[in-house]
């Protein structure tokens, strides 16, 4: 399976960000291949239909809408012929962190790296339609920088993401952000990093050195669900993503992921997906030897 590498913008403004057209999309979008990515992407379909596999979910297309996809989700687009019209947003995860100077700026976005909420929003057509004309003046910037280019990029792609979050946070009955409260993104950011290592809670709570009581406080506020379940829900995805990606048998992930023994590995797989991982993997159309 491929995985589609961000290429730098070909103009003067150096940032890890782009503005894509369909029409002018890498073809694996309209090929109907399965890749993944080492960037974020937002997808806004003026029209749509067809349908998306993401990792092991199907989600259908549908026009006036908006779909969230994180770095290194397996995806496989089935567009029905003629019916597509959406506009790319594209950025890795470094550039957005520095680019606002604020290094869980990407884990405030209530969109990505969402384990428990649909990526998929739905919106109205003229809001899709004023998203695609703010990401028309970005592709502009780019393409024709000035000076103050670099300014310009950045507040409409501020203004996007944060208007962005805040619908998703309405649609889905999120929280927003509370200032002074960021243990939960920072629990979020460091699941991310470490999540080969340690999985569980009372790790993540005195890394940041607090108890464990009051971390999933924090989660539960924020996100709704508790620190062990999305601790879970994202060793599951692990797995699935070793599953999918890699040639490692079950004795090997288990050994990457740090379970004392293979078979805990296959019992938590088990109890969380209802498959054994053999199962999974032929009802997701893939053929290995585990």
């Amino acid at each position: 399976m491929e995985t589609l590498k961000f290429l730098k913008t070909e103009c003067g403004v150096e940032v890890l960000l782009n503005v894509l057209h369909f029409t002018s999309a890498d073809s694996n979008y309209l090929k109907k291949v399965p890749f993944n990515t080492d960037f974020f992407e937002v997808v806004f379909f003026k029209k749509a239909k067809g349908e998306l596999l993401l990792n092991d979910h199907q989600i259908e297309m549908t026009g006036n809408s908006v779909v969230f996809l994180s770095p290194y989700q397996k995806r496989q687009w089935h567009f029905d012929e003629g019916e597509q019209d959406f506009t790319i947003l594209l950025f890795q995860e470094d550039f957005l962190n520095d680019f606002f100077a604020d290094k869980l700026f990407a884990y405030r976005l209530l969109y990505f790296y969402q384990l428990d909420y649909p990526l998929k929003m739905e919106v109205g057509k003229e809001t899709v339609q004023s998203f695609c004309t703010l990401l028309t003046e970005i592709k502009s910037e780019l393409v024709h920088p000035k000076t103050d280019s670099g300014h310009i990029i950045r507040s409409l792609l501020y203004y996007i993401l944060q208007k962005l979050n805040r619908e998703y946070a309405a649609a889905n009955q999120l929280k927003m952000e509370r200032d002074n409260d960021h243990y939960a993104f920072q629990f979020k950011r460091l699941v991310e990093k470490n999540i080969k290592h340690k999985q569980r809670v009372s790790d993540y709570a005195d890394m940041l050195g607090i108890t464990r009581v009051s971390l999933n406080k924090a989660v539960k506020e924020q996100f709704n669900v508790t620190a062990k379940h999305l601790l879970k829900q994202r060793l599951l995805l692990e797995i699935k993503n070793y599953l999918f990606h890699s040639k490692l048998t079950l004795s090997e992930i288990a050994y990457e992921l740090n379970f004392p023994k293979p078979n805990h590995l296959m019992r938590f797989f088990k109890t969380q997906t209802g498959m054994t991982a053999g199962e999974f993997l032929q009802a997701n159309g893939n053929e290995t030897t585990l």
